[in-house]
């Protein structure tokens, strides 16, 4: 049989020693080749009860390294239990043999010293891992989480159906020859392990596994695609940023983001990684590209921006940001709601964006709930009347079309409500909701007043969002920074909303250097009209929630920020009541 030191000098290109950086040899062990990975193989007997230290009788263990023996480690453990008959029977370990053994508190000290810094292997690893872990646990040990291999797992991956009738650690060792044959003794189980060790290792080059980090993931459920295309995450930055997968067309299939883009990828590769989709995507996929950015917020912005622009397939959140709806109160003689798709410079008043349609038409139905505000899609005249519709017979409308109220009246006691709370103090709407859920309470009406309650939560919702929104999205230019990760700024500069640039100054260097460089080369932005006015809702959301951060500091405002004194955000904890009713569907507190 030939060892793994004679395998390694085999010109057959089963296996091969790879190049690793010294980078990857010391600040990551996953990244060793298997030939230079220090293995310590161990095998416990135990009583075979619960899993516990004092149910160990025997521990044997052998390190190695690139097929040649570091050492040996065995000793008989007196347990704190009995030995059943049937384990006498099986391991040959008699309760006279254990009698002079040392406790576990004794010898656990001396297999942790032997077993540090290597990666644990065992023939079905999670049974003597969890007696070790256990034992530590007991005795007040830290258990080192040692990286661990199971050979019955690689044996499961490596081994085709035809060529061992099982997975047992007798059957793999008849299987490699190995020199020792397993006997329920841990000393011999141990060393037949590492025969079968090395055994699976001389197999794992026909499947591009040279480094224990591709080990620890064969064993894991990666499918044969993960594995074929793993090489698309080679060569990728260890810095935030967006990555795009592309096919052999070009076209963008995926855009995600994240703090590191290299290790980001990565984990597509990995059994972590179960997404149906996700494998689909990767079937199609050729190319990774990788797009540097200065932080983090850089790159969600950029992945918002992306996602709209090329409409990824295997993309879902945030694919269409432009499809937004607005409830729009008309600039005319007698104002009424629209449900439009787009702002314009008009006069009129607009409440959003809402995400769905369905969000909106809510938001619209809790206003007529609120005010009498015609629902008529006529432009109507202030001199000539038309015939009503039957909510005007019900008492829901004032019949502006028959000339029963004035412009002027219907804009004080009906519009004005409204557009006050597009831009100011929902309190007309809100107040009046809340008093017709009271009364529907009262009557004990309980799914009329939820369904009122959904209604106050899609426009008070709408109301507070897009005021928040706007008082930020008004400001002509915000600098901020925070913190950097070791030291530094981490500075971004932001137009009507809209990222303009994002840069780190690096520490011991003062800021204002990198602050100054940065506004000299940003983005100009020229804004249109509404509380979205120079990117999307999401975008400005984004970089708002990265200023209000608390570690982050205003550096520069070009405008002063504040909100309506009486704005939708004092309804904010109204709000959060309410939405916190409709999920549990309890009724709204008063």
């Amino acid at each position: 049989m030939k060892t793994l030191k004679d395998r390694l000098s085999d010109p057959s290109p089963t296996l091969r020693p790879v190049q690793l950086t010294l980078d990857a040899l010391f600040d990551d062990p996953r990244a060793a080749s298997l030939f230079s990975t220090t293995f310590v193989v161990v095998d416990l007997e135990t009583t075979g009860g619960a899993v516990s230290g004092g149910g160990i009788t025997e521990i044997g263990a052998v390190k190695v390294r690139g097929g040649e023996v570091l050492g040996e480690f065995a000793t008989l453990v007196r347990p704190m239990e009995r030995i059943p008959p049937f384990i006498t029977v099986l391991t040959g370990i008699t309760e006279a043999m254990v009698l002079p053994a040392p406790p576990i508190d004794e010898v656990l000290p001396g297999f942790l010293q032997f077993m540090e810094g290597a990666v644990l292997v065992a023939h079905n690893a999670p049974y003597d891992a969890n007696f070790l872990r256990t034992a530590c646990n007991e005795l007040g040990y830290t258990w080192p989480k040692p990286l661990i291999l199971d050979t019955a797992q690689l044996a499961r991956r490596a081994l085709i159906a035809d060529e061992v009738p099982n997975h047992k650690l007798a059957t793999l060792a008849r299987h490699f020859r190995a020199q020792t044959e397993p006997c329920h003794r841990a000393l011999a189980d141990a060393k037949a392990t590492v025969d079968v060790l090395h055994g699976l290792i001389g197999r794992l080059g026909s499947h591009k596994v040279h480094t224990l980090g591709d080990a620890l993931e064969f064993v894991k459920a990666v499918s044969p695609e993960q594995r074929r295309k793993k090489h698309l995450a080679n060569g990728l930055p260890d810095v935030p940023g967006v990555y795009v997968f592309r096919d052999a067309k070009e076209r963008p299939l995926y855009v995600g983001t994240s703090s590191s883009i290299a290790t980001r990828v990565r984990s597509y590769f990995t059994a972590a990684e179960k997404r149906a989709r996700m494998s689909e995507m990767l079937a199609a996929a050729e190319r990774v590209e990788a797009i540097e950015c200065a932080h983090a917020l850089e790159a969600e912005v950029r992945e918002l921006r992306l996602i709209a622009a090329h409409k990824p397939p295997y993309n879902r959140r945030s694919k269409f940001p432009e499809r937004v709806f607005w409830l729009k109160l008309t600039a005319e003689a007698y104002p009424r709601l629209s449900l439009v798709r787009q702002v314009a410079e008009d006069g009129a008043a607009y409440l959003g964006p809402f995400g769905s349609r369905r969000a909106a038409e809510l938001a619209a139905a809790g206003i007529y709930d609120a005010v009498p505000l015609r629902q008529c899609t006529h432009k109507l005249s202030v001199r000539k009347p038309t015939p009503a519709c039957a909510l005007a017979e019900l008492g829901r409308c004032p019949a502006p079309c028959e000339l029963r109220i004035t412009p002027e009246e219907y804009v004080e006691r009906i519009s004005d409500p409204v557009r006050a709370a597009t831009v100011d103090d929902p309190a007309g709407v809100v107040e009046r909701l809340m008093d017709r859920i009271g009364v529907l309470a009262d009557a004990k009406r309980y799914e009329d007043a939820a369904n009122v309650r959904s209604r106050l939560v899609a426009f008070l919702r709408a109301s507070v969002r897009m005021q928040r929104l706007a008082a930020f999205t008004r400001i002509e230019e915000v600098v901020a920074a925070r913190p950097a990760v070791g030291g530094g700024w981490e500075i971004t500069v932001a137009r009507r909303g809209r990222l303009a640039a994002a840069g780190v100054s690096p520490a011991g260097a003062h800021p204002m250097i990198t602050v100054e460089a940065m506004l000299a080369t940003a983005e100009t932005v020229m804004p249109g009209p509404g509380p979205t006015p120079a990117a999307s809702a999401a975008e400005s959301e984004r970089i708002l929630a990265w200023v209000e951060r608390p570690e982050t500091r205003l550096v520069r405002l070009a405008d002063g920020w504040a909100s309506p004194a009486r704005g939708a955000g004092r309804w904010r904890a109204l709000l959060d009541r309410a939405e916190a009713a409709a999920s549990a569907q309890v009724e709204l507190p008063s």
